[in-house]
């Protein structure tokens, strides 16, 4: 192949490797798994209006199943907590569904992204230029590190800057903004995101370092 087309397609792969292994964790966390880990990390508040560790994690379990299955703002509005009272109030229910729509938004990209990736691999093992997409490889798990660093360094500096940041890319207003009272904040306060920020940056990191070793060791 023209060699300025392999590198062009060498710095496609590379761009794309960020996204890809930033979602690959963040489809992770949006697990039962998670909760199970960090509600149980020492310090980690507990809820002074009630929930128990078994409350949250059935109705984080709960949250995460319509936030990746395909129902309707109705599966969360017809929850209900042992007093009778639901589990979600308007405001928040409208929030889930903002999430939901982006949450699917990117897990789409993600999985597009991923077949594009799969073929461009295919296409290099059998075009000949398998070398250009290791290296393309290499440069994406870089630019990766350069990333998280930056993300975890505003997790450092102010973890609510970053986390309101966040928000007002992708919500509108102050739709986003609770009551400590309201379900959203017991289930799920300021720490549960930040050490979901930590390990989405750790092991990101993990996995950018991994291809950065395969395209050393490719060169070699």
């Amino acid at each position: 192949m023209n060699p300025t087309i392999t590198r062009i397609l060498s710095w496609l792969v590379a761009i794309m490797v960020p996204f890809i292994l930033l979602m690959t964790i963040i489809r992770i966390l949006f697990t039962p798994v998670y909760p199970q880990i960090v509600y149980r990390l020492p310090g980690f508040p507990t809820d002074t209006y009630g929930f128990t560790l078994e409350d949250r994690l059935h109705w984080s379990r709960v949250s995460m199943e319509y936030l990746l299955n395909d129902s309707q703002i109705d599966f969360l509005a017809e929850q209900q907590l042992q007093d009778g009272q639901s589990l979600y109030n308007e405001r928040e229910l409208s929030h889930m569904v903002d999430v939901k729509q982006v949450l699917r938004g990117m897990i789409s990209a993600w999985t597009v992204l991923l077949a594009v990736m799969a073929g461009l691999f295919i296409w290099a093992w059998r075009g000949g230029w398998l070398t250009d997409f290791i290296n393309g490889l290499g440069h994406g798990g870089k630019l990766t590190i350069a990333l998280v660093l930056f993300i975890l360094a505003g997790v450092a500096v102010s973890f609510n800057a970053l986390f309101t940041a966040f928000h007002r890319i992708f919500f509108t207003g102050d739709t986003w903004l609770f009551l400590y009272s309201d379900t959203l904040i017991r289930l799920f306060p300021v720490p549960f995101w930040m050490n979901a920020f930590i390990l989405m940056g750790s092991l990101t990191l993990i996995g950018a370092a991994l291809l950065i070793v395969l395209q050393k060791r490719w060169q070699h």
